[in-house]
C-alpha cells in the first residue's frame, strides 16, 4: 500500500457527468501491473470531485488498504469489513462497492467528498468503480497466471540440479526476479548444531556464514516458523545489523519465510532484503510460500544427494585405508622347522585396531603378537600402526619380553594421551628347546590344548597398554611338546553373538579346539571360523576376527 496524501486529485470538470466516466476510465491503463492500476484508480477518482479516495480489498479473510491517494481520514477496518460484506458503513466516508464480495477478489473504494455527492454523482461514481474492478480483476487474473507460470517454470528449473549450491543460487535468482528484492538468502537448518547456514547469498560473495538459532530475523523464523514482513529492518530489536555494517549495506524492508517440507518440518528459511519499489506486498509472500513448497523438496533431494555422495567418498577413504591396514600385516606366517602356523584375519566393514604380527629374532627364534585397539575408525587404525613401528623398533635393541611390553605401554601412552588404549599378547618362540615365553597384556586369553585334550589359559602378564606410566609386566612360560596346539585370537571370535546375543565364548573355542587337535592347524582355523559363522549367522559382526594357531609337530 502506498500513501501520497500530498498530491493533489483534480477537481470535478464542468463537463457532463458521461464525460467524467470517459476521463477516468481512460486514465486507467490496460495491461499494467495490479498493483500500478490500483494506484491509478484512486487517483482517477479525483476527478468526480473527491478529496480524496483509498481503495481495499479483503486478503486473508481481513480488510486491507491497498492504495490511496488524496486526503483522507485515518483507515477505519471495522467499517471497511462492513463495507466489503455489502453492510451499511458508518463514517462520513462514501463506500462503493468496486468487485463484489461473492468474486474472488473482494475490493471496495472508500470516498472522501469534497462536497456532498448528488444521486447522479453516486451512480456516475459506483458504475466508475464496476469498470475499475473489472479491469483489476482481470490484471489480478492475469497476476495469478502469471505466477502460475512462474510457479512451474521454477519448479521445472529446481529439478534440473541435485548440486546444492546451483540449487539455491537458482531459489534466490526466482525470489528476486518475482518480488523485484535487492538481496537475497536461503539458510538452511542445521538441527544438530542448532544453526542455520547459508551456502550462497545473492549479491554476498560466496561464503558460508553460520548463525545460531537464538539470534537474528532468520533465526527466530527458523525457530518459530512465523513469517516475518519489516518495512525498516532497523526497527525490529531482532534484527542483527552486523552484516550490514561489515558489508556497508543498509537493509531497509525484509521479507523472511520459513521453507516447509511435506511433514510441515522447518528445513530452510528464504530472506529478502529491500524491494525496489516499496514493502514486500502479500502477493510476494504468497508467491514465496509456493515457491517454498518445491524448494523443500528440492533442497531435501540435493541435499540427500550430497549425502550419498559423500558416502560413497568415505566409503572409497575407507576401502583405501582397509587396503593399506591390510598391507602393514603379514599375507604369510613364516616356516619354523617342527611347528605348523597358520593365521586368518576377517576383517569387518570398518577400519579398526586388530592387529598381528610375526617378528623372526634369529633363525631359531619367533616373536608372535596379536593386539586389540579399543574402538574403531581411523584413530585406531592410527594406533596399530605406532604400535608395529614400536615393536620393530624395540625389539632390536631390547631382548626382555617385561622391557619390551613395558616400553610399548609407555609410547602408546606418550603419543595418545590415555585417549586409546590396548590388550596385547606377545610369545616368544624357541624353535631349539621348544619353549614359549609369553605376556599377556590385558588380552583374550589364548589356551594351548595339550596333545592327551587338556588345556591351559595364558594369563600371566599384567594390564592392558596405554592407560597408565611405568607398569611392570610378568612373564608365562611353558614347553610345546608335540600334539600341543597354541590358539590366540581377537574378541571379534569369542565375543561374536547370536540373534539372541549369546556370545560364542572362550569355552566354546577351546571345545573346538579339542576336537580337532589332531587336525593340521589349518583345518583347526577352517573348523573355528565355520563354527564361528554358524553360531553367529544372523548376529552382528562388527569386528574384525584373528585367530592364530600354532601346532607343534
Amino acid at each position: 500500500m502506498t500513501n501520497n496524501p500530498s498530491l493533489p486529485l483534480a477537481a470535478a470538470r464542468p463537463a457532463g457527468n458521461l464525460g467524467l466516466l470517459s476521463d477516468a476510465l481512460g486514465a486507467l491503463r490496460a495491461g499494467a501491473d495490479p498493483d500500478s492500476l490500483a494506484r491509478q484508480v484512486v487517483e482517477a477518482a479525483g476527478r468526480f470531485g473527491l478529496s480524496g479516495a483509498r481503495l481495499w480489498r479483503q486478503l486473508d479473510s481481513r480488510a486491507s488498504v491497498w492504495q490511496e491517494s488524496g486526503k483522507m481520514p485515518a483507515p477505519d477496518v471495522a467499517a471497511a469489513a462492513h463495507a466489503l460484506a455489502g453492510k451499511p458503513a458508518a463514517g462520513g466516508s462514501v463506500w462503493v462497492h468496486v468487485f463484489g464480495g461473492d468474486g474472488p477478489f473482494p475490493m471496495v473504494l472508500e470516498a472522501a467528498p469534497a462536497q456532498p455527492l448528488d444521486n447522479d454523482a453516486r451512480a456516475v461514481l459506483a458504475l466508475f468503480a464496476r469498470f475499475a474492478g473489472t479491469t483489476l480483476a482481470g490484471a489480478e487474473s492475469r497476476r495469478s497466471v502469471e505466477t502460475l507460470s512462474s510457479i512451474v517454470e521454477a519448479t521445472k528449473q529446481l529439478n534440473s540440479t541435485l548440486d546444492l549450491g546451483e540449487l539455491i543460487n537458482i531459489v534466490l535468482q526466482l525470489a528476486t526476479r518475482e518480488t523485484g528484492a535487492d538481496r537475497g538468502t536461503v539458510f538452511l537448518v542445521d538441527k544438530e548444531h542448532e544453526e542455520i547456514w547459508s551456502l550462497v547469498g545473492l549479491g554476498l560473495a560466496q561464503q558460508e556464514i553460520r548463525i545460531p538459532m537464538t539470534k537474528g530475523i532468520a533465526g527466530h523464523v527458523a525457530r518459530t516458523g512465523e513469517t516475518i514482513n519489516l518495512l525498516d529492518a532497523y526497527e525490529d530489536a531482532r534484527f542483527e545489523p552486523d552484516v550490514d555494517r561489515r558489508l556497508g549495506y543498509r537493509t531497509r524492508t525484509l521479507l523472511c519465510l520459513p521453507i516447509l517440507n511435506k511433514d510441515n518440518e522447518i528445513v530452510g528459511v528464504l530472506q529478502l532484503l529491500n524491494k525496489a519499489t516499496g514493502p514486500f506486498s502479500t502477493e510476494d509472500t504468497n508467491f514465496l510460500r509456493a515457491l517454498s513448497i518445491h524448494c523443500a523438496i528440492a533442497i531435501e533431494n540435493a541435499q540427500l544427494h550430497r549425502e550419498l555422495l559423500n558416502k560413497q567418498r568415505l566409503e572409497r577413504d575407507l576401502a583405501l585405508a582397509r587396503s593399506i591396514q591390510r598391507g602393514l600385516l603379514p599375507e604369510h606366517p613364516p616356516a619354523i622347522d617342527g611347528f605348523d602356523i597358520v593365521v586368518s584375519h576377517k576383517p569387518s566393514q570398518m577400519v579398526g585396531g586388530d592387529y598381528y604380527d610375526f617378528i623372526p629374532l634369529s633363525p631359531q627364534a619367533l616373536l608372535l603378537v596379536i593386539a586389540d585397539v579399543e574402538g574403531k575408525g581411523v584413530a585406531s587404525a592410527l594406533v596399530m600402526a605406532n604400535l608395529q613401528a614400536t615393536l620393530r623398533a624395540l625389539v632390536v635393541h631390547l631382548h626382555s619380553l617385561e622391557r619390551i611390553v613395558a616400553s610399548v605401554n609407555d609410547m602408546i601412552l606418550a603419543d595418545t594421551r590415555a585417549q586409546k588404549y590396548m590388550s596385547m599378547f606377545v610369545g616368544l618362540l624357541d624353535q631349539r628347546n621348544r619353549t614359549f615365553h609369553y605376556i599377556n597384556a590385558g588380552h583374550v586369553p589364548p589356551a594351548v590344548v595339550r596333545a592327551n585334550g587338556e588345556h591351559v589359559f595364558l594369563r600371566e602378564g599384567g594390564m592392558v597398554v596405554g592407560i597408565f606410566p611405568g607398569v611392570a609386566y610378568e612373564r608365562g612360560y611353558l614347553k610345546l611338546e608335540p600334539g600341543d596346539v597354541f590358539v590366540g585370537c581377537t574378541d571379534g571370535i569369542t565375543e561374536a553373538m547370536d540373534v539372541q546375543s549369546n556370545e560364542y565364548g572362550i569355552e566354546r573355542l577351546v571345545e573346538t579346539i579339542g576336537r580337532e587337535r589332531n587336525s593340521s592347524a589349518e583345518r583347526i582355523v577352517e573348523t573355528v571360523l565355520s563354527e564361528v559363522d554358524r553360531f553367529s549367522r544372523g548376529g552382528p559382526h562388527e569386528d574384525d576376527r584373528i585367530i592364530m594357531v600354532l601346532k607343534a609337530l
